[in-house]
């Protein structure tokens, strides 16, 4: 069976094709026209959407050496996003299932990225902590069936990956901040500024990443202060230390929370998902503490983590699988919930 993947939910284009559960292709256009606006435009990123859509389904298709006549069914994102990104994958999809009399369905974005665990051996065993990380979620859930889960608790104001983008903006680094902060954060010092790490001391699952956000824009305001300049520059090792110093409090919060969690559910297996599951600080010290606490630990390929098609191929496939279909009445949600 072989499953047409598209994600459009924000400014990267996919489409992916899988094949009796094996990803076959995988394509992601990035949009770059964002960078200079420190942030993603939505009208922009429907407009690049439109312009893409055809030639990456195109380019997918033939990387996997198949014809559009030879696709069994179309797995599309319908939330959540932005809404105008969403409806150009969406209404692809549901023109091209009605042109070729194919079933599709409407995955939510979300979900996929905890299926993304799935897509590479070893696949984690029921139940699971999934971990979710991204720049606009944050949310800690116990999956104890395929497609039967419990959200535990999420970010109460800003999401990980977004605290990220806004600390790069703050330090200068442009858009996107995550791949930045994470490459100055590997030769930085830690310790150089103690950061708060949110929520760490309560007995709750939330998350909140918006106080140390704000901390790293106080401590700018303080540099700049003693400087007496506003256009002070912070020298490289500084940066690195600041970068290092912000990551730690954010990996200290992730981890803590994640195995909290997991011994209080007594569940050994746990996986990570979404575009923050790439950063190497994440990775690296959720290893080491899954080795030394006895947990299982599952994270997908790089090319997995951020927004990608082969990630919504994979979950239609499960879904198709069920024979749980979707109606051409589908509207997609911007807020979709988890």
């Amino acid at each position: 069976m072989n499953v047409l993947g598209i994600e459009t939910s924000c400014d990267e284009t996919s489409a992916a094709v899988l094949t009796d559960g094996r990803i076959r292709s995988n394509v992601i256009s990035s949009q770059f026209v964002h960078r200079k606006y420190g942030g993603v435009v939505p009208e922009l990123a429907s407009r690049a959407h439109q312009e893409l859509i055809v030639p990456v389904v195109r380019e997918a298709l033939g990387a996997a050496h198949i014809t559009s006549s030879e696709i069994n069914g179309i797995a599309v994102t319908y939330g959540p996003g932005l809404m105008g990104a969403l409806m150009i994958g969406l209404n692809f999809a549901k023109a091209l299932s009605y042109g070729l009399r194919v079933p599709f369905i409407g995955i939510n974005h979300m979900e996929a990225h905890m299926v993304a665990n799935f897509i590479d051996d070893p696949q984690p065993r029921y139940p699971f902590l999934c971990l979710i990380v991204s720049g606009g979620h944050t949310q800690l859930v116990l999956v104890t069936a395929p497609f039967e889960k419990q959200l535990l608790g999420e970010t109460l104001d800003d999401a990980a990956g977004e605290a990220f983008d806004k600390v790069a903006k703050i330090l200068g680094l442009g858009f996107p901040g995550g791949p930045v902060v994470d490459k100055l954060a590997s030769s930085g010092n830690p310790h150089f500024v103690e950061f708060p790490r949110s929520l760490l001391e309560k007995d709750n699952l939330d998350f909140s990443f918006s106080g140390i956000k704000t901390s790293v824009l106080y401590w700018m305001r303080e540099f700049r202060k003693k400087s007496k300049t506003d256009d002070q520059p912070v020298d490289q090792r500084m940066l690195s230390d600041l970068c290092a110093s912000f990551q730690a409090a954010v990996v200290d919060v992730l981890i803590e929370k994640t195995c909290r969690a997991a011994r209080a559910l007594d569940v050994h297996e746990i996986a990570i998902a979404g575009g923050v599951s790439a950063n190497s600080e994440l990775r690296r010290r959720m290893g080491e503490r899954a080795k030394s606490d006895g947990f299982r630990l599952h994270i997908p390929r790089f090319e997995y983590c951020t927004d990608n098609a082969a990630m919504i191929a994979m979950t239609g496939w499960m879904k198709f699988d069920r024979g749980d279909f979707s109606n051409f009445d589908l509207s997609p949600v911007a807020n979709l919930p988890l």
